[in-house]
């Protein structure tokens, strides 16, 4: 086999390939094998007649298209491999000479990951994000730990807001009672807005065992079409009204809903674990900033073959998120009134961004021959193995193979990522948490008061 490979731009390269008759022969003796059984040739029984007496019968090219498919791909494999061509598409085929005399001729179009100049990226500028933890999120979180732990109790009045009450229901439009639009003893907590605009509000000043009709139009964007945007009117009979009342936020609430004895031990905890959460956060809002800027510093002809690949993976772990949830992926697109295609192009330009970001941190990892030592994989390992709760032993049966060239892959871009940060020159941006200072008055303006 003879081949030549002309690169038509940075991410596209043309290969001319010609395979001997003697190759091709291979492929033929292969093909035939392959399908003597499906051969009928008077005087001899099924798959039992000599090649010469088929060709002869069907034609020398009969058995052209699946030898070229035997030998095709080993020869075009010795080609990539040779070239170090990383093919990212499918190869546009076009043979130009097929024969048993002649072997193969043919060319081959393929796109490749790109070539691209790195552009700088030792201490670009980039925002430092910094979050801050404040009394009002630490009170805020005190505040949803003492509704976690209210109790229900018997409202001696009729409905307000705030209130659960058990109602029966039944929905009609235009005098017709609709599907899905009658229920018993339903739950209904009065402001939460689950159900349609309108409903739980109507509830309220009602009092236990009251009857009446309330009167609501479905959104025009409802997801039951035939109701969507209707006015319809639902009989009510209201059963029972509870009420929330909150335990006091004291050294009691603490023991109750922690493990620590007292009040400010407990808000102490609150505001660590908040501060951890802030400092996590920053740092990998940073580390983000850094990387768009490096990455935005780049020009890089990505084939949309790439970009596709990428909302393929984009999708999958989608599908697989849904699942978890019990959700089909198919009842998700229904949900959403979209389709697949609509659904891909939403994935264009995170997919493209994504690609670009990979191709260039693998680009300054290779350059700067970033890699991941055995003291850093054994770290990581013992780490994860933690995570995991199983012994360290236990983990690394798990991460065999092409498993532990992820883990060395993880650290390495990871120190990647720190040395782009650590270079990098950072500006402090503003913390969205912050309340904002007062306006300093100017002497006028205090003059002019006065």
């Amino acid at each position: 086999m003879s081949a030549n490979v002309e690169r038509l731009s940075s991410n596209k390269v043309k290969i001319e390939m010609v395979i001997s008759p003697e190759k091709f022969e291979e492929g033929l003796s292969k093909a035939f094998v392959k399908n003597r059984g499906k051969f009928n040739v008077p005087g001899f029984r099924k798959g039992k007649a000599p090649r010469q007496i088929v060709e002869r019968l069907y034609g020398d090219g009969f058995l052209y298209e699946d030898a070229f498919d035997i030998v095709f791909p080993e020869e075009y494999g010795v080609i990539v491999e040779e070239n170090k061509l990383e093919i990212v598409s499918r190869p546009d085929l076009d043979i130009k000479k097929i024969g048993k005399n002649e072997g193969v001729e043919c060319t081959v179009e393929v796109y490749v990951r790109p070539e691209f100049e790195l552009a700088p990226y030792m201490g670009v500028e980039a925002g430092k994000a910094e979050y801050k933890v404040t009394d009002e999120q630490v009170e805020a979180e005190l505040t949803r730990k003492q509704n976690q732990s209210a109790r229900w109790i018997d409202a001696k009045r009729p409905v307000a807001e705030g209130d659960r009450v058990i109602v029966d229901y039944s929905g009609s439009v235009d005098g017709e009672v609709f599907e899905g639009g009658t229920a018993e003893n339903q739950t209904i907590e009065i402001g939460k807005g689950r159900f349609i605009p309108g409903f739980e509000e109507q509830l309220i000043g009602m009092s236990k065992d009251d009857e009446k009709d309330i009167n609501v139009s479905f959104p025009e964007d409802y997801q039951a079409t035939d109701l969507a945007g209707k006015a319809a009117v639902f009989h009510i009979k209201l059963h029972d009204i509870k009420e929330k009342e909150l335990p006091a936020i004291d050294d009691e609430f603490a023991k109750d809903v922690s493990e620590f004895e007292t009040l400010e031990e407990y808000k102490k905890d609150i505001s660590e674990k908040f501060e951890k959460s802030a400092a996590e956060r920053s740092e990998a809002e940073t580390e983000d900033n850094v990387i768009k800027a490096v990455v935005d510093k780049n020009t890089i002809d990505i084939p949309d073959a790439m970009c596709e690949s990428q909302i393929d993976r984009q999708v999958s772990q989608l599908e697989y998120n849904l699942m978890v949830q019990g959700i089909t992926l198919e009842d998700y697109l229904n949900y959403m009134g979209i389709k697949m295609e609509d659904l891909r192009e939403k994935q264009k330009e995170s997919a493209y961004n994504m690609v670009k970001t990979q191709l260039v941190l693998e680009a300054i990892r290779k350059k700067e021959e970033i890699g991941a030592s055995e003291e850093e994989i054994e770290d990581y390992i013992v780490k994860a193995a933690e995570r995991a709760k199983k012994t360290v032993e236990e983990y690394k049966k798990l991460v065999e193979g092409e498993t532990m060239e992820g883990i060395k892959d993880r650290i390495a871009f990871d120190k990647t990522i720190k040395l782009l940060v650590d270079n990098a020159k950072l500006t402090e941006k503003p913390d969205e948490n912050a309340k904002p200072k007062a306006k300093k008055e100017s002497k006028k303006e205090k003059e002019d008061k006065a």
